[in-house]
């Protein structure tokens, strides 16, 4: 897989023929794999290389800030799903100012001429340029020749981001992975933070939350690995006296998990963070890509009225988490 940033392409860059899809993408979920092995099928017969076009930040982004939609995937792991799902580029459109006030034609160039698109796999409800003017039609009139895929459907109703958001804010984690067709995880180093879980006796791993905020709220049993290494060797090599728990993954460790902005903790701007708690683990994991896996939610994120109340609340969810590791001997999904 190439990846492609279309404002940093020179005028004499040339792809070879191309079928095309394009969208925000945010999930890789079951509908977009529909769209890239269609785009795969048509690329094979017509003998054509396969991209994706993605838009970074996704236009609600752009337009809302904050007030955006909370976000499935980031970036990384976006361009992570796709090249596992063996497309030839990923190009990603800087949405911008300039960008957004492209015209239908413009855009439409831009498909042609950057990009050397033939073919193009599109949703059903696909729409673009300035005020939304262009949609499938307009291309079809401009001279590609366009597939429109049909909604995908999981137990009678459409597969979206939208629907895995909020099925993920609700805590349905299996239905989730069943929507992602993979269970539900999120990727980012190991960055230091304010270190305050030590002085509650509860120290913790700061992972990159790599997006505006998440899709995901409040206490989870998770499973995670290292990107780049084996987890449970770094732990052992660390301290062979505290290996913590297995986790269900190969080489993984079994961890509380927290998603939030720590009401409980005085906060002068508050941020989202993604902190895990390995029990009986003792290890520098700092600069570490690591990904964790969601298993299991508890409940969610609690204001607590003091700092020994926040304590004994993670020290009774640590232990309902070793519950679950105890009684569920396998992979949840």
């Amino acid at each position: 897989m190439q990846l492609l940033r279309l404002n940093a392409l020179t005028p004499n860059f040339q792809l070879p023929k191309t079928a095309v899809t394009i969208g925000n993408f945010d999930g890789v979920h079951l509908g977009h794999q529909a769209m890239v092995s269609q785009l795969k099928q048509i690329a094979q017969e017509k003998n054509l290389k396969t991209l994706v076009m993605i838009f970074e930040p996704q236009p609600l982004e752009f337009f809302k800030g904050y007030e955006a939609p909370p976000r499935i995937s980031s970036l990384r792991e976006k361009v992570e799903y796709l090249t596992e799902l063996g497309v030839d580029y990923i190009a990603i459109a800087k949405f911008d100012n300039q960008f957004r006030s492209l015209s239908a034609e413009n855009f439409a160039d831009i498909l042609k001429n950057k990009l050397n698109a033939q073919n193009l796999v599109l949703g059903d409800d696909f729409h673009f340029g300035k005020d939304r003017q262009g949609n499938s039609e307009f291309l079809k009139q401009y001279g590609f020749q366009v597939t429109n895929l049909n909604t995908i459907e999981f137990d009678g109703e459409r597969v979206s981001s939208t629907r895995i958001r909020q099925v993920l804010q609700a805590g349905d984690l299996a239905l989730a992975a069943k929507l992602l067709g993979r269970p539900y995880s999120m990727i980012g180093r190991v960055q230091y933070g304010d270190q305050i879980g030590r002085t509650l006796n509860f120290p913790t791993i700061n992972v990159r939350v790599g997006r505006h905020r998440p899709c995901l709220s409040g206490i989870y049993a998770v499973d995670v690995i290292c990107e780049t290494t084996s987890l449970t060797e770094k732990v052992k090599t660390e301290n062979p006296n505290k290996t913590g728990v297995l986790g269900y993954q190969d080489h993984a460790l079994y961890g509380a998990g927290h998603v939030g902005t720590r009401p409980a903790i005085q906060q002068e701007h508050p941020e989202w963070r993604l902190e895990v708690h390995f029990p009986h683990v003792s290890a520098n994991l700092y600069g570490l890509l690591m990904r964790v896996t969601f298993l299991d939610y508890l409940h969610g994120e609690l204001n607590y009225p003091s700092l020994e109340a926040l304590q004994a609340g993670i020290d009774d969810d640590v232990e309902r988490l070793l519950e679950f590791r105890k009684n569920t001997l396998k992979f949840p999904f």
